[in-house]
Formats: C-alpha cells, sequence, structure tokens
C-alpha cells in the first residue's frame, strides 16, 4: 500500500500547485523560454509546461540566449499536457523569433530582448496577482 501512495505523490503534489501553460505558434523559443525562466524564478510553486499550436523545433538561439544567463531549455516535452478545472488566461504577445534577420549575432541580440522581457513578465508576475491562484 505505502508503494503505492510514493507512486502517485509526485501526481498529487503537481494538483496542489497552480499550473501554468505557456504556447507559442512551434513552441520552439518564446513559451520554451517562459516555462523555463517560471521554473527558475518561481521554483517549485508552479507545474510550468509548454506548448505549441503546430510542430516545431527548438531554435538554437533560444537555447544559447538562455545558457547566458544559466537557465536551460533544452530538455522540451514534446507532449501537451492536459489542463482541467479552473483556468486564468493571459496572452503576452511577444514577437515571433523565426521571423528575426540578418547576422547571427544580430538575431542573438533580438532573442535576448525577448528572453529579457519575458523575464521581467514572470518575475512581475510573481510578485502580483497575474499567478495568483484562483479562489
Amino acid at each position: 500500500m505505502r508503494s503505492n501512495i510514493k507512486k502517485i505523490q509526485p501526481l498529487i503534489e503537481m494538483f496542489h500547485r497552480p499550473r501554468v501553460l505557456f504556447i507559442c505558434l512551434h513552441n520552439a523559443a518564446r513559451s520554451q523560454m517562459c516555462e523555463a525562466l517560471l521554473k527558475h524564478y518561481g521554483g517549485d510553486r508552479f507545474d510550468a509546461q509548454s506548448a505549441g499550436l503546430e510542430r516545431g523545433g527548438l531554435n538554437p538561439l533560444a537555447v544559447e540566449v538562455m545558457a547566458e544567463i544559466g537557465v536551460c531549455d533544452a530538455e522540451s516535452a514534446e507532449k501537451c499536457p492536459i489542463f482541467p478545472g479552473v483556468t486564468k488566461r493571459l496572452h503576452w504577445p511577444f514577437y515571433g523569433t523565426s521571423k528575426f534577420t540578418g547576422t547571427h549575432e544580430r538575431k542573438l541580440q533580438k532573442v535576448r530582448e525577448i528572453r529579457d522581457e519575458i523575464a521581467e513578465k514572470i518575475q512581475d508576475g510573481l510578485a502580483s496577482p497575474p499567478f495568483e491562484q484562483p479562489a
């Protein structure tokens, strides 16, 4: 009996934390960075995941800029999680990183800017009501 409880304990803990799903078109950069930054700044206070509306590969520039700040999002899940129950939706319109042009350094700088905008939104959300658990 105790071994069965140990097996489901992670599932029980997951449903006792607010669940956050970040969605972008391909789950290639923005949603991945959002997920990684919420996990980084919020610790285990949230069950954060990311998903895409269409299949896409992870943007290597996103991995590079996240590694620069000690946060790596290279371990992306290829499943789309289910979020039953109470939800709160927020729309954060970050510019699509796949549209950047120019040299590698120029594209890297633009992805850094998106990363920093996301980090600011995550930190603001942790400090104020947007991430509060609905009553």
